[in-house]
């Protein structure tokens, strides 16, 4: 499998032998990396998917390179993280430079106790390739290429497609649409809908770098360095010997001249030195845009990815929040499709994912102004900020070459329960619920990989153990049409006393219990995208099934 050509796969046209009328439950357009993962999370659900896209190949170039901690975790739960890690280049630490003095370093996993790194520099198209590996191989997913949406209509509770492919066009309908196709989006069009934001009147060339080099696999970014001066410069490992370098161009650079090898490579050689020997492997030029959509959905069609929200690269905040809406879509469109959940869930969808965009437009917008200071006061604060967090903290606080990805927390989604109890030395509601190493049958394994998807309640058990009839009515629980999973997390010394019938693990470091804030009695309800939706101090199951009640957009009379 390593010694595929991911650039160089194409991928058969099969014409559709469609007599009469074709009708299909979900329908995705768009096969990158958002639309592939949606579509493996429905798939895992049991929903059956058809993904078109109007392409026959991977993506070229290395494009999107920087996957955080949260996305795979994402896609360890579906099954190809563990391909993503191993593939690529894992980092934790940042280095900030101004002219060619180092001012900053910085570690976003600091503390021990997770599977995986803060990130991982990844090109695209191996991204690509693995999603669609699992996705091929899965039975309830049909992938068809070269198949292009040209025509859209609501019809009530259904969608009506035009598709047009090398023998002609073919309509169907869907009982839901989910867009992935991209930034200029074909079917945001067809809508007639439209993002709104801000374009930076700046430019970066992107150079990807086939060469032998002892820099370590972190994060470099310079301001006013003296080999590049006035502008920025940015470097990233990737896995082949591939290196990223993105130079800041400023806004008259001609696109078409600054992407010739007799431009870049002076630039390159500038960085490396005259007698480094590389290989220019991509070239491109980019403009920074921060824009979205309104709202997400248009009754049965659901915007994700590029094709809702775009934001300029530095912080890693496009593909990462395309994955993260893919997390919080699947399972509720797959518990709406089941008639498990009412459609207003799909609003949440919405709600949230739109908080998540303005958020990461917010921090985008912030970083390219630092990057790109538009006049002589800004350029100044700048600088002095930067000369000043060599020596002082508070300065190091202000530095902003790009706030990196970290996922949204959703604390004020209508999903959540309130607390009644205080849990203020814990994760807040809606955040991402913590993950740590945990022990199942002598064996070790991750918290958040024992979750599966499921809506969890999670009791945590210190000293003592719940009684029997308390087991038997969460066992109730997890006998539902939601399909709960039950866990009690054990301390080290409860682990002989394990309960049978009821999933146990040991938190035999006791992470869990401290980063849960968990107290011996303590329960949680997680959702299925891994957020906290509730928790309590003692087990209560009226609170318990009232929390389910609201997670799922389903209100108690």
């Amino acid at each position: 499998m390593g010694d595929i050509d991911y650039q160089g796969l194409e991928f058969e046209y099969r014409p559709q032998a469609i007599h009469g009328s074709e009708h299909q439950a979900i329908t995705i357009v768009g096969a990158g990396p958002v639309g592939l993962t949606t579509a493996l999370d429905l798939a895992q659900r049991g929903m059956k998917v058809v993904l078109i896209d109007d392409d026959y190949r991977l993506s070229t170039g290395s494009r999107a390179i920087c996957f955080a901690k949260r996305t795979l975790d994402i896609w360890d739960r579906l099954g190809v993280g563990e391909r993503m890690v191993s593939k690529g280049v894992s980092w934790n630490v940042g280095r900030v430079f101004f002219r060619d003095d180092e001012v900053w370093r910085f570690d976003l996993l600091p503390e021990q106790g997770h599977r995986r790194p803060a990130f991982i520099n990844l090109q695209q198209y191996y991204c690509e390739g693995f999603l669609h590996e699992a996705a091929a191989a899965h039975p309830n997913i049909e992938l068809r290429w070269k198949n292009k949406a040209i025509g859209i209509e609501q019809q009530g509770s259904q969608v009506r497609l035009t598709v047009d492919t090398p023998d002609g066009p073919y309509t169907l309908t869907t009982d839901w649409l989910i867009a992935c196709d991209g930034a200029r989006s074909p079917l945001r069009k067809l809508l007639g809908q439209e993002s709104h934001g801000r374009i930076f009147k700046d430019r970066f060339l992107i150079a990807d770098v086939r060469m032998q080099a002892d820099f370590p696999t972190e994060r470099w970014f310079w301001f006013d360095p003296p080999f590049h001066p006035g502008q920025s410069v940015l470097l990233h490992s990737q896995p082949d010997n591939v290196w990223r370098i993105d130079f800041q161009l400023g806004w008259d650079a001609d696109p078409t001249e600054e992407t010739k090898p007799e431009h870049v490579i002076p630039r390159i050689q500038a960085l490396l030195g005259a007698d480094t020997k590389f290989e220019l492997e991509w070239v491109s030029i980019y403009t920074f845009a921060c824009e979205r959509m309104d709202k997400f959905r248009h009754g049965r069609v659901i915007f994700a990815g590029d094709s809702a929200h775009r934001v300029s690269p530095f912080g890693a905040r496009g593909a990462n929040s395309g994955v993260q809406d893919a997390d919080n879509l699947a399972w509720k469109l797959a518990l709406v499709c089941q008639g498990q959940a009412p459609e207003a869930l799909i609003d949440t969808y919405a709600a949230e994912r739109e908080q998540a965009a303005q958020e990461n437009i917010t921090h985008s917008s912030r970083s390219t102004d630092f990057i790109t200071p538009k006049s002589e006061i800004s350029l100044l604060f700048r600088n002095t900020v930067l000369k000043l967090s060599k020596q002082h903290e508070f300065a190091r606080k202000l530095v902003n070459s790009g706030r990196l990805s970290t996922p949204t927390a959703y604390r004020h989604s209508s999903l959540n329960t309130p607390d009644t109890d205080d849990f203020s030395q814990a994760p807040a509601l809606g955040d991402v619920a913590p993950d740590g190493p945990v022990t199942v049958d002598d064996e070790f394994r991750w918290w958040l990989g024992e979750l599966d998807g499921h809506f969890v309640i999670a009791l945590f058990c210190n000293t003592r153990i719940p009684s029997a009839s308390a087991l038997e009515q969460l066992k109730a629980r997890a006998q539902g049409p939601l399909g709960v999973k039950i866990i009690l997390a054990l301390s080290p010394a409860l682990a002989p006393r394990a309960p049978a019938g009821v999933h146990c693990v040991i938190d035999h470091q006791m992470t869990l219990a401290r980063r849960y804030d968990a107290r011996d009695g303590a329960c949680y309800l997680i959702r299925p995208d891994h957020h906290i939706a509730a928790r309590w101090r003692q087990l209560d199951m009226a609170s318990i099934d009232s929390a389910l009640q609201r997670a799922i957009g389903r209100e108690e009379d």
